[in-house]
């Protein structure tokens, strides 16, 4: 028997698995997927928010300002690729700049530090391809951005090797409260656990109603992105927000930690939680919105697309709390800024599962670092496509990933089948050709490292929106942009 099972292996999953594992403790995850970080996890924007957006005294607010202060050190620990950038938000009129104001205000109840008030002209010192419609704008220099799913992979591996169980391919299809302990149904088996963490994101309303809790309902919020050329990436050095509506913080440019330049997200809400799908509709609205922002941006650079569901819940903070199940812990409408506040979530249920009576006791031989994957290349790196030595060997000429780095990626104690899984943990198949060229390449050496017939070794095609269709062809090369 387990002492906690979490069910749900994305960022606040396994930032919980993580923590518990510094302790005397069984612990097991459990998620339906074939990887860690297969749902909106590995699909947002990867931005550490600074925490001046949330309402001062709710639990967003807290957690947000507290997970922002952790991420150096955990990057430091887990090497996953977390960079301080800071992020402006911009204002185009009089009463943008009073909600800059009302944010700036919330900003210092929070107690976020480096925040300031500034102009236009001031804004286009520092980032000088902003939009001269821009009159003002909220700094805030504690914004960061990171790599959401390699942090992920982090996380599991380090938890992984210090002791912690992952079950993938495990989707839970029911929960039965005995006496002291919960014995829960899965497509692979039963698994029983003492205590049970709710981390299930989109679908955490449905796991809370296993066990009876029939409170909570989440409603899908689809937000797509279009991801561009790292050689448009010299447009922006910060995250640039326009001023938030009630359906999020909105549309935003921003390089992403590996340097291409990122657009979005939309906010619509779908009735499907498993359709991740974009459509030229909404890839327009996020182009034209974006070059409010900065209009500069080179829409025939666009590499790809693609989207994401946030849990939106039937309650405007995190729901963080032992639930009236003893011992079931519910972790409910974990959206943004979940990314930033997964660190501290952590904290907060290691601290209630002690409170229900869990025994926590240290590790003596807790070992926190983990060696990255991915290796730095130097100006000098001498590597080729015909090296006959692995490390030297390109697989990816594109990210300059090699044969090693594709090997070490499959023998981190976690599962990994499919060149999508390769792909997110080395950057392989993520430049310019999209893995023309290192796809098959990578799906030879999947099959030969794990043994497997290559029709088993997946690899999911990507099909272009009808909009990169049109840039493609050139009949679009740049669409209308009010303001600009």
């Amino acid at each position: 028997m387990y002492d906690v099972c979490i069910i749900g292996a994305g960022v606040v999953g396994m930032n919980i698995a993580r923590e518990l594992a510094k302790y005397e403790l069984a612990v097991c995850v459990l998620d339906k997927g074939e990887d860690v970080s297969s749902g909106c996890s590995k699909a947002n924007s990867g931005i550490v928010h600074g925490g001046y957006s949330d309402e001062p005294g709710t639990l967003k607010a807290e957690l947000c300002v507290k997970g922002n202060r952790m991420y150096e050190e955990l990057n430091r620990e887990l090497s996953f690729g977390y960079r301080k950038t800071g992020s402006f938000v911009l204002a185009f009129s009089g009463e943008d700049r009073s909600k800059l104001d009302e944010l700036y205000q919330q900003g210092k109840a929070n107690g976020v530090a480096g925040l300031a008030l500034m102009d236009g002209d001031e804004v286009r010192q520092l980032e000088p391809y902003v939009s001269k419609q821009a009159v003002g704008a909220l700094y805030c220099e504690n914004a960061g951005v990171t790599s959401p799913y390699e942090f992920v992979i982090a996380l599991a591996e380090n938890a992984v090797e210090n002791g912690v169980k992952l079950r993938l391919k495990t989707e839970v299809l029911g929960i039965a409260k005995q006496e002291g302990h919960f014995i829960l149904t899965t497509a692979a088996g039963t698994v029983a656990a003492r205590y049970v963490v709710n981390s299930a994101g989109i679908h955490s309303d449905e796991v809370a109603r296993m066990v009876g809790i029939t409170d909570y309902r989440i409603v899908p919020r689809r937000g797509q992105y279009v991801v561009l050329d790292k050689d448009q990436n010299y447009l922006v050095k910060s995250v640039i927000f326009q001023v938030p509506t009630k359906l999020g913080k909105g549309i935003l440019v921003t390089t992403t930690y590996h340097g291409n330049l990122m657009i979005g997200p939309n906010a619509e809400e779908i009735g499907d939680k498993d359709d991740v799908g974009t459509d030229e509709k909404a890839l327009e609205y996020i182009v034209n919105t974006a070059g409010l922002s900065i209009p500069d941006f080179d829409m025939r650079k666009a590499l790809t697309s693609f989207s994401g569901n946030r849990p939106i819940a039937n309650s405007s903070d995190f729901i963080i709390e032992e639930s009236r199940v003893k011992q079931f812990i519910n972790l409910i409408g974990i959206d943004s800024p979940g990314l930033t506040s997964s660190p501290a979530i952590a904290l907060k249920v290691v601290d209630i599962l002690r409170q229900a009576g869990l025994d926590l006791a240290r590790k003596t031989h807790f070992q926190p670092c983990r060696r990255p994957i991915v290796q730095k290349k130097t100006d000098n790196f001498a590597g080729s496509t015909e090296s006959p030595d692995p490390a030297t060997r390109i697989i990816c000429r594109c990210e300059k990933v090699t044969e090693a780095e594709i090997i070490d990626s499959l023998r981190r104690g976690i599962p990994v089948t499919s060149v999508n899984a390769v792909n997110r943990r080395t950057r392989s198949g993520m430049g310019s050709c999209q893995g023309a060229f290192c796809g098959p390449r990578v799906r030879q050496i999947v099959a030969r490292e794990l043994n497997l017939p290559l029709e088993e070794v997946a690899q999911t095609a990507k099909i272009p929106s009808q909009l990169f269709l049109r840039v493609k062809r050139g009949e679009l090369t740049r669409l209308k942009r009010p303001n600009s």
